[in-house]
């Protein structure tokens, strides 16, 4: 079995290598920049790459060139702002990354994907328009929310294809990017996420699941 993790270098990403190498998967993780860490585990590691970048990604899928049966959109950024600090730069940069990273990684490697194939999208409570009770965070989660329409719309064209799409909320995890706050170490969110991915079918494939196992509404 074959995974491919982006975003693979630290937090979650990171975790993700670690048990599935453990699960005894073949780990190809996808990052910018190699870290300590990643380079311990001894898996196969694809650096110097960018979401954003097609041409980077179409090389990212000659190297791979073999079958995956799974892919985890992993990658991605968290720019806090409000009414007062709003940059529409940063704003752009975390649609790029966040909402279309991931869709032009998946078109880049569907190539390599089969009958079976499972992919996951890390995604966000905070692009729940539903569940919207505070504000801030516009680009995030605005970035979210389209990763979430995207993610479902995935999963109604490749269900012919016999590929699975989940969409996790990966719970409020303790990473650099939450500046080590959170209620969730990322052994703990990972391995509830893992047992998801163990049901994940296409009976309940573009579902926006709660790490917990829980839905949430879009």
């Amino acid at each position: 079995m074959k995974a491919v993790i982006t975003g693979a270098n630290r937090g979650i990403g990171l975790e993700f290598c670690k048990q599935l190498k453990d699960l005894r998967y073949d780990v190809i993780a996808i990052c910018r920049t190699m870290s300590p860490e990643l380079e311990k585990l001894n898996v196969q590691v694809i650096e110097n790459v960018d979401v954003r970048d097609v041409d980077n990604l179409k090389t990212v899928k000659e190297k791979i060139n073999e079958p995956i049966d799974l892919l985890i959109n992993n990658a991605g950024i968290l720019i806090q702002d409000d009414l007062k600090s709003l940059n529409f730069k940063t704003i752009q940069d975390q649609i790029e990354v966040n909402s279309l990273g991931p869709l032009k990684v998946t078109l880049a490697l569907t190539p390599l994907m089969r009958k079976n194939t499972k992919i996951v999208m890390i995604t966000s409570r905070l692009g729940s328009i539903a569940s919207t009770s505070d504000a801030n965070y516009y680009g995030y989660r605005a970035s979210k929310a389209a990763l979430n329409m995207i993610s479902k719309t995935l999963s109604i064209e490749l269900k012919p294809k016999g590929i699975a799409i989940g969409i996790f909320h990966p719970g409020y995890v303790s990473t650099d990017m939450t500046d080590h706050k959170g209620d969730l170490d990322p052994e703990v969110s990972v391995k509830n996420m893992l047992k998801i991915i163990e049901n994940l079918d296409l009976k309940n494939s573009g579902t926006f699941w709660h790490e917990d196992g829980s839905t949430i509404p879009w």
